[in-house]
C-alpha cells in the first residue's frame, strides 16, 4: 500500500471543495481512494413492489430507471420497482452517476460494465450484472461528452 498524503489548502473565493488525486498510475488503491472519495450520502426513493406495496430503496441499487407509460420502471439487482415520478424528477434527484441515454431512460454508471459501439453507430451499454440497453443516437455526443470527463474511453 503507498503511503497517502493529504493537505488543506484555503482559498476564500473557493465555493465548492476540490480534491485532486495525483499518482503515477490509476491502480485498485487510487480507484479505491476516488471511489471512497466521491461516495455521497445516497439518496432514498420511496416505490412500488411487485405487489404494489410501498418500500425504500437506495440509489445505489439502481441499476437503470425506465419509462413504461405514466410509470417508472426501476431495475435493480434485486427486483424491479415502479414509481409515477417522471423520469425528469429522477435525473434531477438522483447523483452525479446516473445519466439520461435516451428520453425514456437513465442509468447508473458505477453499474455499467462495457460500451459497445456498433457498425451503424448505434451504443450498446452492458450492466456488469449481465443486463443490456441501448442509447438513443441522439444522446451519444451528450454521453461521450460526460464519459470523456470521467477518463473513460469509448471506441
Amino acid at each position: 500500500m503507498k503511503k497517502i498524503n493529504v493537505r488543506f489548502e484555503q482559498i476564500a473565493a473557493a465555493d465548492e471543495i476540490e480534491i485532486v488525486v495525483r499518482a503515477s498510475k490509476q491502480d485498485a488503491q487510487v480507484k479505491e481512494l476516488i471511489e471512497r472519495l466521491t461516495r455521497h450520502k445516497a439518496e432514498k426513493l420511496t416505490v412500488l413492489d411487485s405487489n404494489k406495496c410501498a418500500c425504500v430503496i437506495g440509489e445505489s441499487d439502481i441499476v437503470f430507471i425506465s419509462a413504461e407509460g405514466k410509470q417508472m420502471r426501476l431495475v435493480t439487482e434485486n427486483g424491479i420497482y415502479t414509481a409515477k415520478q417522471t423520469l425528469q424528477t429522477f435525473e434531477k434527484r438522483l447523483g452525479q452517476y446516473f445519466l439520461r441515454i435516451s428520453r425514456f431512460e437513465i442509468i447508473n454508471l458505477n453499474k455499467v460494465h462495457k460500451y459497445d459501439f456498433t457498425i451503424i453507430g448505434t451504443l450498446r451499454i452492458e450492466f456488469e450484472n449481465g443486463m443490456e440497453t441501448w442509447a438513443s443516437r441522439r444522446y451519444i455526443p451528450l454521453i461521450k461528452e460526460r464519459l470523456s470527463g470521467e477518463g473513460e474511453y469509448l471506441c
